[in-house]
């Protein structure tokens, strides 16, 4: 039967569907949210880059450390030398900012694996036994991801533990830096 529409009967789309166009009202929400709703696709590769860039200025010239090449290992965080309480500071950031990319990068690389063993057919033919294998191989990197978050609360507790515990000797290098103030007239 057709809908009755204001100047007359209103054509229903050719699509073959017996439910009135509604049961599949949400199909295609995951590709409306960007295609990552959990893990929808077996190879869905989220479009994501993350690019860092670190330049090491100080008055407007380039320090000698930051014009030698660095070391895999540090290329995203600077050498730890911790002679002043702001170099510290900067290495804590610098530390969970990159952490806390990290962790989520590696979630999403979790989901994705998850998603796409699962589609690997089981061996044994069990049901549900390719989510169940995916699903082991899937935890452990999400561990590792849950780990890098820790770690990122970790590099901001130690910059705040050293606040704490340093806060004295602190307080009396920002006196000492201090201008003396004029006395106003």
């Amino acid at each position: 039967m057709m809908a009755q529409h204001a100047n007359g009967p209103r054509p229903r789309p050719a699509s073959g569907r017996t439910d009135n166009g509604k049961s599949n009202k949400f199909a295609n929400a995951g590709a409306a949210a960007g295609g990552f709703v959990g893990a929808m696709g077996g190879s869905f590769v989220p479009p994501i880059n993350v690019t860092v860039n670190r330049t090491n200025n100080k008055n407007g010239r380039r320090t000698a450390r930051a014009n030698q090449p660095r070391s895999h290992a540090e290329s995203v965080l600077a050498a730890p030398e911790f002679t002043s309480p702001a170099e510290l500071r900067n290495y804590c950031n610098t530390l969970r900012a990159a952490a806390v990319t990290m962790s989520i990068e590696v979630a999403m690389g979790a989901e994705i694996l998850k998603g796409v063993l699962a589609a690997v057919p089981d061996p044994e033919g069990r049901p549900f036994g390719s989510r169940i294998r995916a699903q082991k191989v899937a935890r452990k990197l999400q561990k590792s991801a849950d780990n890098l978050r820790d770690a990122a609360k970790e590099a901001a507790a130690a910059y705040s533990t050293f606040q704490q515990q340093y806060e004295e000797e602190i307080n009396r290098v920002r006196h000492r830096a201090r201008r003396p103030q004029q006395q106003r007239r």
